[in-house]
């Protein structure tokens, strides 16, 4: 009897050593199918289809896909200085068309001065060249000038804003895709009408992304150039001494007594039309009475003579 119990613990040891290795053998199997089988992608909405999309591009864009160019929008403005204005300016436009961009606006402004001699003219250009030859045009520009009081260049990257647009036209394209598929099924008028006008929505979505980022690539691809041309500002030079007074006294004094001739010139010329229409014919009309009086007085006396 103990030796048939001993045989059947022995037996149920076997048993639950086998189970035991099955199970492990199961779970090595389990993990080997798990790592083996490739990871499966489960649908996702058009916010989360359009965001993966970005991170791919985004991610492409980092690893130097040349098939992505950079978008930079590039922007200078340069103040110069010259000897002659309206010749900078054709020079300027030159270089421009020369290198295959153009004049936007031009505009033109004359620097006031006492000395009709001193007066010059200060124009603003606004040029749009390629951005391949945005460095170069600036150099040359430079080049013309005598002297750079100011000088900005500046840089936006508007990459990722790039091609974020364009996913979003992408997801907002099959969404229109959908609503169409959806339109033709329609049976009812409410249907067909409500999907319209989501239909709408997503069609003006759509433009004004596609207006977005034809603005991205004509700033990018064009860069844009200010320049402003002004004759140089005259460097005033202070002298002192007697010699310097006594001319600057002179000088003030000749100022003023030519002003005073002045005023009297002009007083002469605006006070001849008020004698000759004012003072003229007051004079004659007063001149008449005081004689008229006279003879009055006089006919007067003599009628008392008479009388007497």
């Amino acid at each position: 009897m103990r030796f048939v119990c001993i045989l059947l613990l022995a037996s149920l040891c076997a048993i639950a050593g086998c189970n035991a290795a099955s199970d492990q053998q199961r779970l090595v199997a389990t993990k080997s199918a798990l790592s083996a089988e490739p990871t499966k992608q489960t649908p996702s909405s058009s916010a989360n289809t359009s965001e993966g999309m970005l991170a791919i591009s985004l991610r492409d864009a980092d690893k130097g896909d040349p098939a992505r160019d950079r978008k930079i929008i590039r922007n200078a403005d340069l103040t110069i200085e010259v000897a002659s204005t309206t010749e900078t300016q054709q020079l300027i436009s030159a270089v421009a068309e020369s290198r295959g961009g153009f004049v936007v606006n031009s505009e033109s402004k004359q620097r006031e001065n006492v000395d009709p001699a001193k007066r010059s003219v200060d124009i603003k250009l606004v040029l749009r060249v390629p951005s391949n030859q945005f460095g170069s045009t600036v150099e040359e520009i430079k080049r013309l000038a005598s002297n750079l009081p100011q000088v900005n260049l500046t840089g936006e990257d508007v990459t990722e804003e790039f091609i974020d647009l364009e996913a979003r036209i992408k997801t907002q394209k099959a969404l229109e895709a959908q609503f169409l598929e959806i339109m033709k099924d329609a049976r009812k008028v409410q249907d067909a009408l409500e999907v319209q006008r989501q239909l709408a929505e997503v069609r003006n979505d759509i433009e004004k992304t596609e207006g977005r980022k034809r603005f991205l690539e004509n700033r990018a691809a064009l860069s844009t150039i200010t320049v402003n041309i002004q004759s140089p500002t005259p460097i005033a030079v202070s002298s002192t001494g007697f010699r310097h007074t006594v001319r600057e006294a002179a000088a003030e004094s000749l100022d003023i007594a030519s002003g005073i001739v002045l005023f009297l010139v002009r007083f002469v010329i605006v006070m001849i039309p008020i004698a000759l229409f004012v003072f003229l014919p007051l004079g004659l009309i007063i001149l008449y009475l005081t004689r008229r009086l006279k003879r009055m007085r006089l006919a007067a006396a003599l009628a008392t003579q008479t009388s007497s």
